[in-house]
């Protein structure tokens, strides 16, 4: 496949070297927000760009009908714009929070936990995420996913980074640390135990390896689509 990359930090170069590996060629490289490049010689568009530019490169990939990947966090207030537009052009989108593998089976963890444990009240839940220091949003993506899963499945009403927290909200605590790869846990805690689930990276490569598989699957297919689909999870 011929490939632009939309973003060229540490994800945007693992992408790119793991592409390659595959027997992909990368076409083009868009470190900035862009509006009226011609991409149209393109087959996939992988965006791991900035959250002010995110939606522009996303809506410039399905104005020229190319698939776009996208993990890309921090923006998602726009999604459903960018979500009608897929469905209006007929095009092909996906958006993961995280590209992982293993972040995904923890994501089916997460969800499988919230759902048992919905009526135990005596266990009180807290999220805590561990990025590099150049992660702009803050908290993580992925933390909002695991957040939001549980208040789907549970007594949980919202989510907040706030210390004080009042009945039914989850709590997000997000660190910052040189150099780190990516950790996030659950955890639920009662007066007597503690249940606690936890994901750690060991680096990026299978953040990266996991976009370009989801752009392999994606070129071909029509719609809005996310990492479930691509690896067959049913709720």
């Amino acid at each position: 496949m011929k490939i632009i990359l939309f973003g060229y930090g540490k994800m945007g170069k693992v992408v790119e070297k793991i592409a390659i590996k595959r027997g992909h060629s990368i076409i083009g490289i868009i470190n900035e927000e862009i509006t009226d490049l011609n991409i149209s010689d393109a087959d996939l568009a992988i965006d791991f760009s900035v959250p002010s530019a995110a939606e522009n490169n996303i809506k410039h990939s399905l104005n020229n009908d190319v698939p776009i990947v996208s993990g890309t966090t921090g923006w998602l207030e726009n999604f459903n714009r960018v979500k009608n537009l897929c469905i209006n052009k007929n095009g092909s989108f996906l958006y993961a929070p995280n590209f992982s593998l293993g972040v995904n089976l923890f994501f089916v963890l997460n969800q499988r936990l919230a759902k048992i444990t919905a009526n135990q009240s005596s266990y009180d839940i807290k999220i805590e995420e561990i990025h590099h220091t150049q992660k702009k949003d803050n908290p993580s993506g992925t933390a909002i996913k695991l957040a939001e899963t549980i208040i789907d499945h549970s007594r949980y009403k919202r989510w907040t980074v706030e210390e004080s927290i009042e009945p039914n909200q989850i709590n997000i605590k997000s660190k910052r640390k040189k150099n780190a790869t990516g950790t996030h846990t659950v955890r639920y805690e009662s007066e007597v135990d503690i249940i606690e689930i936890n994901h750690s990276a060991k680096s990026r490569e299978g953040f990266g390896l996991g976009a370009v598989i989801a752009g392999e699957w994606l070129v071909g297919k029509k719609g809005v689509f996310s990492m479930k689909d691509v690896l067959k999870f049913n709720d």
